[in-house]
């Protein structure tokens, strides 16, 4: 969970510490990257279940899921596994995502090593990664799949993209410690990047994110949270 949606910047570095030898966790926010209690599974059930995913890609042709802070790779690493198992033969997985600070290769393969399920996935992404990124990240993994990470302020980058998305992964950190990420303004061009029909979900459940995503259009709705975690939400744009 990362990122900020101030006006466009260069590309930031964060200052990390590691918990537990391997959980990165970001001083400027305060916040870790990602559920301690396992943020792989927290993906499988906020962001994949909560978009109707993997059914709702399926013989889809080209799925396109874009993304509010790309930190450690690891919704990519994970919805990418899911997409090669369930997948039919020729549809094309194009996963953007927005990430005001990317982190190095060197951390990125840090914090992925905790999880053996995505060694595939995780020795392919940070091995293509730039050692120090110092602009937008596009990767060609083939067999239809691609990553752009647009580096940079949230707000900027969601408005310059072109094309609308199936499906979106609100992951940035907490809302209470970096609220600009799930701003009004931001929802809203979320929303406008959606297409008709489209989804967001995220782990985040609190009231002003809420009825920012319904100011934008979305029709929301609460779901269970993950490890404990009391709510969650998920919508549809009509």
């Amino acid at each position: 969970m990362t990122g900020s949606a101030d006006p466009i910047e260069p590309p930031a570095h964060q200052n990390l510490d590691w918990h537990e030898g391997d959980m990165p966790y970001s001083r400027e926010f305060g916040d870790h990257f990602y559920c301690r209690t396992d943020g792989r599974l927290e993906c499988g059930h906020v962001f994949l279940s909560g978009n109707g995913l993997p059914d709702r890609w399926v013989g889809a042709g080209t799925f396109r899921i874009g993304e509010l802070g790309f930190g450690t790779g690891l919704n990519f690493c994970e919805t990418w596994r899911q997409w090669k198992m369930t997948a039919a033969a020729g549809d094309q997985l194009q996963f953007v995502s927005f990430e005001r600070f990317p982190m190095a290769a060197e951390e990125i393969s840090r914090a992925l090593s905790h999880w053996p399920e995505i060694d595939t996935e995780h020795q392919a992404l940070a091995s293509r990664w730039p050692v120090e990124p110092d602009g937008d990240v596009q990767i060609d993994f083939g067999d239809g799949v691609s990553l752009t990470v647009v580096c940079g302020a949230a707000l900027g980058g969601v408005a310059r993209a072109e094309d609308p998305f199936e499906a979106w992964y609100l992951d940035g950190f907490a809302p209470s410690r970096n609220p600009d990420m799930w701003s009004e303004e931001l929802m809203r061009l979320v929303f406008e990047k959606t297409t008709p029909g489209g989804s967001f979900a995220t782990y985040a459940a609190a009231g002003f994110v809420r009825r920012n995503l319904q100011a934008a259009g979305f029709a929301v709705e609460k779901r269970k949270g993950f490890a404990g975690k009391r709510e969650m939400l998920r919508g549809d744009r009509p």
